[in-house]
Formats: structure tokens, sequence, C-alpha cells
């Protein structure tokens, strides 16, 4: 039993004790206490400065983020609701920036951002830390050895939250896969060799693509194949296993059944349009491609090597968004961001959550809500990522590797990738290429 599972209990709890809890929890994602307020795109509020709190008002807390369009307003929704049932304080969306002199007490960054922001000198209290000091529990899971080790010390506490939390997942049209007399039900997607003849008889100009292609075909195909990437404190992924695995995916591309695009945005825009009629990418585009008028969309798992031991293991999470709080805050102002962060973890908010965003649930009552026949598919996307994350008990080779998830070491493994996509390198020469320059930081 893996170590996720351990933490959030027993699936025959999940039954027995999920229909009892979502019964209440099953409902509409605007539900507000009392009056609801119509979403509205985040507001660009002033810029942020800490300025004294007149007599007598709400004490202001800033909260600025980084986030998509979609995901941004449902954070608006989340503000809302807290804004609507607390007097004290109220939160307020600016466009402040962790660089500032005055940075907004609170700061959701995405995975560059927070990279640069953890270097130097602390500029966060450790929302543990927080938690405790306001007296209020901190209601997650212990992250498992699967999950992104960046907000978390060697102790296992939470330095910050991490609200956008994804694996890659396999996504594909269902229409597509109708016109071509495909099962959309159970797609014939399980193993790479079998997805390879399925791709053959899609009769698109884009039968597959991939977003972040270095964080899937090194990161997470590797853990989910059980495959080493380092070996010491050395990577090591330029082996047998990914020379070959990298060539198929040349030859793919060759062959005109695999085409990359710049980023994650131009995939996803592209699979969303129904130019390509499958996708793999992370699981929280999943919201967003529900929203895309006409597009039925179905999502599975990754496929696998089938002639590697022990394959499917487990895949990888890593969060797209965390909230960090901003050190320096007055103790009032941090008791009031331990209340917003309470609320934030509150079973019906966990929920809204995950469907308006896509994004992994952080709670127990959020991983049952995934479960629940009561929510339809809407959280179809979490209950393949929750069973991909705990497949199988985690082993050293399909835990996250710190070095490897660093952003400035995928760059690194995009750009050598691009190379092979361009056939200006082999595989191997590739691979050998990024591992010298992760290894030397260059």
């Amino acid at each position: 039993m893996s170590t996720f599972i351990q933490s959030i209990g027993r699936r025959g709890l999940t039954c027995v004790m999920g229909a009892v809890m979502l019964a209440a929890l099953a409902m509409p994602t605007t539900a507000a206490p009392k009056k609801a307020t119509k979403a509205k795109a985040p507001a660009p509020a002033a810029k942020a400065a800490k300025a004294e709190q007149p007599a007598g008002q709400p004490l202001q807390i800033e909260l600025s983020q980084q986030m998509s369009p979609q995901q941004a307003k449902a954070l608006q929704e989340l503000v809302e609701r807290f804004n609507a049932q607390e007097t004290a304080s109220k939160v307020t969306l600016v466009e402040g920036n962790w660089q500032a002199a005055k940075p907004p007490h609170m700061m959701i960054l995405g995975r560059a951002d927070e990279e640069a922001f953890l270097q130097g000198k602390p500029r966060y209290k450790p929302l543990f830390a927080l938690m405790k000091e306001a007296g209020i529990a901190l209601q997650t899971v212990k992250l498992p050895a699967m999950v992104t080790r960046k907000p978390v010390n060697a102790n296992g506490q939470l330095l910050a939250l991490p609200v956008g939390l994804n694996t890659p997942v396999f996504y594909y049209n269902r229409a597509a896969f109708k016109r071509a007399g495909l099962n959309t039900d159970t797609p014939p997607v399980t193993t790479w060799s079998e997805l390879q003849t399925t791709l053959g008889k899609l009769g698109t100009a884009c039968p597959i693509t991939i977003a972040e292609p270095g964080r899937v075909l090194i990161e997470n195909v590797s853990a989910w194949d059980n495959v080493p990437i380092i070996t010491g404190k050395q990577p090591a992924f330029n082996g047998l296993f990914h020379v070959k695995y990298v060539s198929l995916m040349a030859s793919w591309k060759r062959a005109n059944l695999l085409r990359l695009f710049k980023d994650r945005a131009e995939a996803d825009g592209r699979f969303a349009k129904g130019e390509c009629a499958t996708l793999i990418g992370p699981s929280d585009s999943w919201a967003s491609f529900r929203q895309q008028s006409g597009l039925d969309v179905g999502v599975t798992r990754l496929p696998y090597l089938e002639d590697a031991p022990g394959a499917p293991q487990n895949t990888l999470a890593s969060s797209s968004a965390s909230l960090w709080i901003a050190a320096g805050n007055k103790a009032a102002e941090n008791k009031a961001i331990a209340k917003f962060v309470s609320f934030w973890l509150q079973p019906e908010n966990q929920i809204a959550w995950q469907r308006d965003t896509g994004y992994l649930p952080l709670n127990k009552a959020g991983i049952f809500a995934s479960e629940s026949a009561l929510l339809g598919d809407s959280l179809e996307n979490i209950r393949v990522a929750i069973g991909q994350l705990t497949n199988k008990p985690v082993t050293p080779y399909s835990s996250v590797q710190p070095m490897i998830e660093r952003e400035s070491s995928r760059r690194i493994i995009d750009e050598e990738l691009a190379e092979v996509w361009a056939n200006n390198k082999s595989a191997k020469a590739a691979l050998d290429s990024a591992i010298a320059r992760i290894s030397t930081g260059k």
C-alpha cells in the first residue's frame, strides 16, 4: 500500500464514509454563504502596499497570483465566498510583485518565479509555523514521495500551500475516436505500442501532441516504468531505456504521428480546437477542456512500456502554483491569513477548487469527493490522476527527484529534446548533453 493511500485511508473507507460525507458536500461550485456574488475577472486592484488600516475597518489582506484566466476566476470566486462570511478581514486581489519593497501579504507563484523567490535569504513565513501560531489546524494530507518537494522542509512540514498540484494524463477526443471506429470507453492506448497502432488509425494531421515534453518523457515516463533517472547524486537518464524511448518519439515525429508545439498553452489550444486528436498533458487542463464548446474529451492513464519490469508504477505530481506567505506581516495579518487558508481547505471549497481548476485535492474531503458518483464525471481527471499516483507503492526510482524537478533542469531537457525533434542530434547525444549541462549548471 502506498504512502499516499496510508495517509488518506483505504478505498474501502472511502466507499463507506464517502457517500455520507458527500451527500452534504456535493453542491454547486458557486455556492456561497447566504448571498452568492457573480463571478468577476480577478480585479486589477491598486498596486500592493501594506498601508495602515483605519480603525473600525476590516483588515485588508493582499493576495497576488500567477494563474491562467480560468483558474484566476476560480480564485476570485473563492475570495468572494471568504469575504462574504468574514467581517474582521477581507482578502483583495492585487498586482503586487514578490520583489517589491513591500510585497503582498500572500503570493501565488508559478514554478519559474517560485524558484527565483526561494533563492537567497528567506522571503516567506513558513505556512506550518503561521498556522500553529494562529492556533488553527492545517487540514492537509502529508505530501508523499511522489509529490513535489518544493514547498516542504526536511521534516515534511509545509512551507507553502501547493494549490496547483497536477500530474500528466492522457486526453483523447472522443469524436475523433468514434470516426476512426475506436472504443471511446476503454480507449486502446494502454501501452506505447498499442498507442502507436491507434494513432495510425486516427487519420488526422496531428494524431498526438505532448505538453511539457521533458516533464512527461523523462520525469514521469521514468517513474511510471520504474526506471531511475538519478544514480547517487548524478543525473542518469542516458541509458538504453531512455535512448530507446526518445528515439521512438523521434520516429513518431518523422512519421507525422507526433506534433510538438512551442509551449503547453499552444499544445492545449490545438487539442481544444480539435486539431490534435490526443494529448499528453497536465491533469488540470481538464477544467478548461470541459469549458470548450463542442469538445467531447475523455481522460485516461498514461501508456507504459510493456517490457519495463513492474510497469506501470506511479507518476509524479508537481505544483504549477503555490501559495506563499510574505515575511514581515503583522501578527493580526497572519491570523487573518490563517483563517483564509483554513477556509480554502474546507470540504466544499476543496471540491469547488478541484472542479473549477482541475488541480489535485489537498485533504481527505477532496480525495473522497473524487471517488463519488454524486459528482458525476466532473472530477474524472482527479480520479485518473490519483489512480496513477497511487497505482503501486512508491520506490526510490519512482520518487520525485529535486535535481530534475528544478525549472532550470526541465528547460535544459526540453532544449536538448528539441534538437532531437529537429533531427540535429541523436537521442543519445542529446541526453548526454542534457546530463552534462544539468551536472554543471549550464
